[in-house]
């Protein structure tokens, strides 16, 4: 087949001759970026999606704080999309949803009021009936961001401002973890505990040749927040914070209780991400299938604490045997995937290890302070040229008093005549006539040296790199101390253990213990009947008979015929 030859480049009309596999690849690798950057992929600083961000900061901006009250998710969603982010507003509103889900984020950075879903796996109600606030968590995040301490970027229809990370006065990407599903990169992070997470990066500020070997040891682990036993040595679990990529094992936490109805196993804590309802749709399938022949029942007991009650079959009760087995077939063991990939200085995708992950956010740390410190430092140099006028007044206020009622231009005098600049001479034309008391003089010299000191401080501060580093190290301990294990959400809810060992095999046939039961005689068959059960059966030799075509009953035990 002939095809027509391209037509000629044209530069004065704006048309260029481009291959079409030259300009697919480009435009690829736009949306590619646009997806890895804007979308999937958390930041390392702040440990949050843009999504995620913006929500906060429209929270914000609508003052709906922790002390505050609650305002309809409707409202933030609407300020969300239609001033910072673009996109549909389910997706929004889904994000926010699972910003305030204690099931599935370690420490919700929303707090809400209504109907948010549930372990079954139930969605949310409509944004029209739902409320929410920030948490206090969310406000250690945005603490500063009036204080210069991060850079701004306007709007994508450019009539607002926007942070471009937030100051993140909380270790929010291990805490809370991240997962995404970008253009040929994934990452999935696990949640953790600030009080390790806490104790690892302050190891790391005294020590900085520290190794992942030394991080691991004080933080040796996930911490989920439905709980959860993770079952992996310590080998595995350095390994992949050393390479930033792996799995590991998590399972149910489970007890044998007894109850008058007999022995029972009883789960408290499912693995994360994992649905109730599923799960318990899953195991009647299989008690349905006949693979669980060592069960005789299952039972949802849940309130707001999970409770799953498992009735076995038969007795004595091998409880690990059969957990081993649920274990194999059902959700109550699962695989967590790690994959710590995330934006380098919110541009570059890398894969880090642990060490790497906890400096990222030291740096950014250090990086709010200096600019923090910079921000208040200039604060009060203008505080202090204030004060220089004012103490002018006091020291001069007859004079200055007619100046005022006597000038033409009280501004230019008071410049002319006390040397002052034009801040402090409007600054003083603009007090209160109660401010001119002598006692606000005495006040005012007192807050003077304050200030002076105050701004020694800070030039000592940003003069000397040991002295940030100790105080990121107090900021970071004050962390510890305000979410720590002192706190519902800061003790550990997950326990680490060693991987298991062979598991006990599981009885295929169920011993059942003696009872009285009935028994239905007739040609070639016998059915029993036991705790409201029929099955089918085969003769047991105590009650084999020849075949007379008639039906008759015994009870157990039998005789030697029927």
């Amino acid at each position: 087949m002939r095809t027509s030859p391209p037509p000629p480049a044209d530069p004065e009309r704006g048309i260029d001759d481009v291959s079409l596999l030259d300009a697919i690849t480009e435009r690829y690798l736009t949306y590619a970026v646009s997806t890895i950057v804007g979308r999937s992929l958390p930041d390392a600083r702040d440990g949050l999606k843009p999504v995620h961000r913006r929500l906060l900061w429209a929270m914000r901006q609508l003052r709906l704080d922790p002390e505050a009250g609650f305002k309809k998710c409707a409202r933030v969603v609407g300020d969300v999309i239609g001033r910072y982010h673009p996109h549909g507003d389910v997706a929004v509103y889904e994000a926010l949803v699972r910003l305030a889900q204690d099931f599935a984020v370690r420490w919700p950075l929303v707090e809400g009021q209504g109907n948010f879903g549930n372990i079954d796996g139930d969605g949310p109600a409509a944004m029209r009936y739902t409320e929410a606030r920030l948490t206090a968590v969310a406000e250690a995040l945005l603490n500063g961001i009036d204080e210069d301490a991060v850079d701004f970027r306007a709007t994508y229809d450019g009539e607002d401002e926007e942070p471009v990370v937030l100051p993140a006065a909380f270790p929010n990407l291990l805490a809370n973890g991240a997962s995404g599903i970008a253009v040929g990169m994934a990452t999935s992070i696990p949640p953790h505990n600030v009080v390790e997470i806490c104790a690892a990066a302050r190891h790391l500020i005294e020590h900085p040749e520290a190794s992942v070997d030394d991080l691991v040891a004080l933080l040796p682990g996930p911490d989920f927040p439905t709980g959860g036993v993770l079952i992996e040595d310590a080998a595995t679990r350095t390994e992949i914070y050393r390479t930033g990529r792996g799995s590991l094992r998590l399972r149910a936490r489970w007890a044998v209780e007894k109850t008058p109805d007999g022995t029972v196993i009883v789960v408290s804590e499912i693995p994360w991400q994992v649905q109730k309802a599923k799960l318990i749709e899953r195991l009647a399938e299989l008690l349905a299938e006949r693979k669980l022949p060592f069960l005789a029942d299952v039972r949802d007991e849940s309130t707001d604490i999970v409770r799953l009650v498992l009735k076995p079959r038969g007795r004595p009760v091998d409880a690990e045997a059969i957990m081993a087995e649920l274990f194999r077939l059902t959700d109550l063991e699962v695989r967590v995937a790690v994959n710590l990939n995330v934006l380098v200085e919110g541009t570059t995708p890398r894969v880090l290890d642990l060490k790497e992950l906890l400096r990222a956010w030291l740096w950014h740390r250090r990086e709010v302070l200096r600019r923090r410190s910079r921000h208040r430092r200039g604060k009060i140099d203008q505080r202090l040229e204030l004060l220089a006028g004012f103490l002018v007044v006091h020291l001069n206020l007859d004079e200055v008093i007619r100046i005022v009622r006597e000038e033409d231009d009280p501004k230019a005098a008071l410049m002319a005549r006390f040397g002052i600049n034009e801040v402090q001479a409007d600054a003083v034309l603009n007090m209160r006539l109660r401010q001119l008391r002598k006692l606000e003089e005495i006040t005012l010299i007192s807050e003077r040296d304050g200030l002076l000191a105050e701004r020694d401080g800070l030039d000592a501060l940003l003069g000397n790199e040991a002295l940030l580093w100790r105080q990121i190290g107090d900021e970071v301990a004050a962390i510890d101390d305000r979410f720590g294990v002192q706190t519902p959400l800061g003790r550990r809810r997950t326990t680490i253990a060693d991987a298991p060992g062979a598991a006990p095999a599981v009885p295929r046939t169920v011993r059942v213990a003696t009872q009285p039961i009935s028994i239905l005689c007739s040609e070639g068959w016998l059915r029993a009947e036991w705790a409201s059960i029929w099955t089918r059966r085969a003769p047991p030799p105590s009650v084999t008979r020849r075949a007379t075509g008639r039906a008759s009953w015994c009870t157990r035990p039998p005789p030697t015929s029927c």
